[in-house]
């Protein structure tokens, strides 16, 4: 009676071990699929642009994501995944069509770039927005082409007061913590090679 007693209670003890370890199995699967995916999350929200900062002068890309006429230009960057672009130390001077400018393309052309298969044609017309330093308007009347970040130059004309950079007239300019947005009336695109 004693051993069947043993053995019963040994049996029990074996059989809470076990749905024990089941349990905690099953917890630590879930614990690890709710880690991949928080990792997930956080690995497409890493960068400098993902970085809270209420106390220094906005950078390029928080100004452009605080402009309501600039929605367009933040959807297409976020689509071609240049936000850390953006938001990098610099000096970066960024040509910022307004959304007006975008919607003067021929009709689809915004949605066609918008496309995870067009990324990289985004990204090029993007980067031909984009030219290293800070220079005012009036100092970019000293200059015939800019170098962009593309590795294509773009011609820049003066007519009276106005400054145009790829056909494109600058029309208002804001100071940024990492360089400067000139807002421009038109889509720079750049020419095909």
């Amino acid at each position: 009676m004693k051993s069947t007693f043993k053995l019963s209670t040994l049996g029990l003890i074996l059989l809470l071990s076990l749905n024990g370890g089941c349990k905690d199995r099953a917890q630590n699967e879930t614990t690890a699929a709710e880690s991949n995916t928080s990792e997930a999350v956080i690995e497409s929200n890493k960068g400098q642009a993902f970085i809270e900062d209420d106390e220094s002068m906005p950078s390029i890309l928080q100004i452009a994501i605080g402009s309501p006429d600039h929605s367009t230009l933040v959807a297409a960057v976020q689509a071609a995944e240049l936000e850390n672009a953006l938001v990098n130390a610099g000096p970066l001077m960024v040509f910022a069509p307004t959304n007006d400018a975008f919607g003067a393309l021929p009709e689809g052309t915004v949605e066609n770039l918008l496309k995870v298969e067009n990324k990289d044609a985004l990204a090029n017309i993007l980067k031909y927005h984009v030219t290293p330093g800070n220079y005012s308007k009036e100092f970019l009347k000293n200059f015939k082409k800019l170098g962009q970040a593309n590795n294509q130059n773009v011609p820049v004309e003066i007519k009276g007061d106005d400054v145009f950079i790829g056909g494109a007239k600058i029309i208002a300019s804001v100071s940024a913590g990492n360089g400067i947005v000139h807002v421009v009336d038109k889509v720079i695109l750049p020419p095909t090679q």
